[in-house]
């Protein structure tokens, strides 16, 4: 900082009345010489300053750009509670000045034009330490006492959550709600600053920003709220910066009883600019499916960081036209599976996964023979856990679906943790832990749990019970399974009964016990060659003297064919157990690590599944049984 020596002799009178100094160059200031004081204003009112309770704690400084006559020089100003500035700039008449304040003092202390925000903002410290301030550059006559208005540099993102629906619903507060605003390294962390030098058509001083290299998400601070709408307010501070369209602007979580619901995302639509000086208020509604943004304009400081916003937590929407319901909860599930009963075509689509746990499944399309679902269910990458459905006695086919008909899709799906436990004295009667009985498409579907009867069923598979035409592929299931007497289990089906039946890219890795026909994929095969690329390493047990119709592939090979590359390994016995025409079968192989291995297997399975293959097997190691990839 310059210091000024004073020249006393009266020569130089003249010379004093246009010369600065500090305290520390004299003992005794001469007549006439004054300290510069000033107050500090903030652009619109109290409640749009970032401390906590909105005033000056009065413990800031300031940095105080001074230009007279000797040229421009930085000073440390300090601020009390009242908004009052003081420092060690003197002057005398009949001198003019001009000023300029930068709060924090930080980037002139240490000569370095650049700001960074916090990544996470949660506490009052870390939110406070982005708020850069300016002020206008204004000229000071002596013994004035100027008023400096500053101005927001950084952009404030603000997001206003209603309490409507909250306590209803998922009974949340404030402390189990997180909010993460940008996914990832999506915000610009940094920038570049420059002072302010003429007003904008707002009459605002705001500064220019050149935005840095780091990046990253931020974790907007819990603000305090007058809103008695809102049940939640958030705020964050930003460097100006853009956001490009299709980035994940918003995530979003809550918590009850140790359950989480979300994430819930929000995608920008379009391209986005945070400008300086400015708030942008994100009013959301939150369901159970998703977030519903509105995005008021950027304002202005002047009116505040408040805003409408709503939250709602819903189970499910429905989408007339599509007739889709899209579902985030076991209620919205239940709705669905309500509203699938009545009009057996509505679609599903799972936006996050979903816990059954003390819910006792009543299966959809459940009834009787002519009972079919003919609607998609899109599992969208997510898991059903805990599907449970005890105790029931039914009379024809028994799964999460009872039967699944031609124009249907079950896809990308995962049930974990499945327990079914049913019986039937009907002799067609047939379970799977997705379907009972499938006609449709079953495709990316995994299955784990246990899946047993104490009844004499046909048919019992670890995904679905019985096939008379569709497909099932790229489908797995690690299932225990307890068969009973049932004439036919199967690891992945208990068994198909037609040529127009795909079984294709479908492995098992769970155990069978039973008491009959017991197969590593399927229990029954009319046609062997339906059977494409699929493989079990399943733990097969057959209790009885039928032992004889066990096989690590299939239990009971109806007609004589051939399979197109299926392999087993994990059971001493042979791939197919029982074949009605003299046992006359191939296409089945045993994987034991010297004639076959892993990788051998992993080859042949592919080339049966064709280069067109929406999946193709892949293995790191020989010994290592292969899993499902995308064919990209």
């Amino acid at each position: 900082m310059k210091r000024y020596t004073l020249h006393t002799f009266s020569t130089l009178a003249l010379l004093l009345a246009a010369t600065a100094c500090t305290q520390d160059d004299v003992g005794t200031l001469p007549d006439g010489m004054q300290p510069l004081m000033l107050t500090a204003a903030i652009e619109g009112n109290a409640e749009t300053r970032a401390t906590v309770d909105n005033r000056w704690n009065g413990n800031e400084t300031i940095a105080l750009q001074v230009t007279d006559g000797n040229g421009t020089e930085w000073y440390d100003y300090t601020v009390d509670d009242k908004g009052n500035l003081s420092g060690d700039y003197y002057w005398t008449n009949p001198s003019s000045i001009t000023v300029q304040g930068l709060y924090p003092n930080i980037m002139v202390k240490n000569n370095d034009w650049t700001w960074s925000v916090e990544e996470d903002q949660s506490s009052d410290e870390a939110y406070q330490s982005g708020d850069l301030l300016c002020s206008e550059s204004k000229a000071v006559s002596f013994a004035q006492t100027p008023a400096l208005t500053f101005y927001h540099q950084t952009a404030k993102v603000v997001v206003n959550i209603k309490q409507e629906g909250l306590p209803t619903s998922i009974g949340a507060t404030a402390d189990n709600i997180s909010l993460t605003i940008g996914e990832g390294d999506i915000l610009t962390m940094d920038g570049s600053f420059s002072l302010p030098t003429a007003a904008d058509s707002d009459d605002r001083w705001l500064g220019t920003w050149a935005s840095g290299s780091t990046k990253g998400s931020i974790k907007p601070h819990l603000a305090t709220t007058t809103e008695t709408d809102n049940f939640a307010t958030y705020e964050a501070f930003v460097i100006p910066q853009s956001v490009a369209a299709g980035s994940r602007l918003f995530t979003f979580t809550a918590e009850k009883d140790g359950t989480s619901y979300g994430p819930f995302y929000y995608t920008l639509k379009n391209n986005v600019n945070w400008n300086p000086g400015y708030v942008y208020t994100y009013d959301i509604t939150v369901f159970h499916y998703g977030l519903e943004v509105q995005v008021s304009e950027g304002i202005n400081w002047e009116n505040g960081a408040t805003g409408s916003g709503s939250i709602t937590l819903k189970d499910y929407t429905y989408d007339e036209s599509t007739k889709t319901y899209s579902v985030y909860t076991a209620e919205g599930l239940d709705a669905w599976a309500e509203a699938a009963n009545q009009d057996l075509s509505t679609n599903c689509t799972l936006m996050t996964d979903i816990d059954l746990s003390g819910v006792n499944w009543e299966p959809v399309a459940f009834g009787n023979y002519n009972t079919y679902y003919t609607g998609t269910f899109d599992g969208n990458g997510h898991t059903i856990s805990n599907l449970t459905i005890t105790n029931l006695y039914f009379n024809y086919y028994c799964g999460m679906f009872g039967s699944v008909g031609t124009n249907a899709t079950i896809k990308n799906l995962t049930l974990e943790n499945v327990s079914l436990n049913v019986s039937s004295n009907e002799g067609l009667a047939a379970i799977g832990a997705l379907a009972g009985s499938n006609q449709g498409i079953i495709s990316n579907c995994n299955v784990s749990g246990n899946i047993s009867t104490n009844s004499r069923l046909f048919y019992v598979g670890g995904i679905v019970g019985r096939m008379d035409s569709g497909v099932i592929q790229y489908c797995h299931s690690s299932a225990s399974i307890q068969g009973g007497n049932s004439t036919y289990v199967g690891g992945v089906l208990g068994g198909e009964y037609a040529t127009a039946t795909v079984i294709k890219g479908c492995s098992f890795s769970g155990s069978i016990t039973s008491d009959r026909a017991v197969g590593g994929v399927a229990g029954y095969c009319r046609f062997f060659n339906d059977m494409i690329g699929c493989y079990s390493v399943g733990e097969l047990s057959n209790l009885s003297t039928t032992a004889y119709r066990t096989g690590g592939v299939v239990g009971f090979l109806q007609i004589n064919t051939t399979a197109n590359a299926c392999y087993w390994s994990n059971f001493d016995g042979v791939g197919v157990g029982y074949c009605n025409e003299n046992n006359q079968w191939d296409g089945a192989y045993k994987v034991d690590g010297e004639a076959i291995n892993w990788a051998q297997a992993t080859e042949a399975m592919n080339a049966a599944l064709g280069t067109d293959a929406t999946y193709l097997w892949h293995t790191d190691a020989p010994d290592t049984p292969p899993t499902l990839v995308p064919n990209n």
